[in-house]
């Protein structure tokens, strides 16, 4: 283990068998995230390894390799990637870090990433775009998907666990701003009211593409 631990992954290392419960399966009850994922998945399907950043439990994970996509996790919490790992043990999962990935240039045909770089500060969301953009190769999708708004909100429990967790919200205009500074071309923003059973948030969706030249 690494000598030194933020806050946000000792906090999701203290949840992560919860969050696991509750979330591994919540794509069957959620019909916009699963045509966004079958478009996503349709469009890198045999081009390659596919990331799934932030992975949790593995649930887009699952749902991608399920769709035929060559697809590996990455999460902060080392707890929540053994989770994924027993979850789902024919995907790969490892700890890593997105403003700094242990990968190769141009390692990946696409990345999706649900709700993980809700957790940077605004000023640090520039550097994990721009590290994004290395890992993917020429033409290589991205997905993110994020909570809309403005300003953010601090978690100090759950689960009934103390917790240190911020987040951070995005409108899709502002994102798809990041992203294009950080060399990527916009192929859609898209948005959803919140399902009943989700926190009251609007979700927001831009997909990007890193430019063949």
């Amino acid at each position: 283990m690494r000598e030194l631990q933020s806050e946000l992954e000792i906090s999701y290392d203290r949840v992560a068998q919860h969050y696991a419960d509750e979330y591994s399966e919540e794509l069957k009850r959620k019909p916009f995230d699963q045509e966004l994922l079958d478009q996503f998945a349709a469009s890198v399907h045999d081009r390659g390894l596919v990331c799934d950043l932030g992975c949790g439990p593995g649930q887009v994970a699952r749902y991608l390799r399920d769709c035929g996509v060559d697809v590996c996790g990455i999460d902060l919490s080392l707890e929540m990637v053994r989770c994924a790992r027993q979850l789902n043990p024919d995907i790969s999962f490892e700890q890593g870090d997105m403003l700094a990935l242990n990968a190769p240039d141009g390692s990946f045909a696409g990345i999706v990433s649900y709700y993980a770089i809700i957790h940077l500060r605004r000023e640090e969301v520039p550097r994990a775009l721009r590290e994004l953009h290395r890992v993917l190769q020429l033409g290589g999708k991205l997905l993110l998907a994020f909570h809309g708004g403005e300003g953010g909100f601090h978690r100090d429990e759950w689960y009934g666990e103390p917790v240190s967790i911020d987040v951070t919200l995005f409108e899709g205009q502002e994102m798809a701003d990041y992203l294009t500074e950080a060399g990527f071309e916009i192929e859609r923003i898209a948005q959803r009211e919140p399902y009943s059973f989700e926190y009251p948030t609007r979700r927001v969706y831009v997909l990007g593409r890193k430019p063949l030249l």
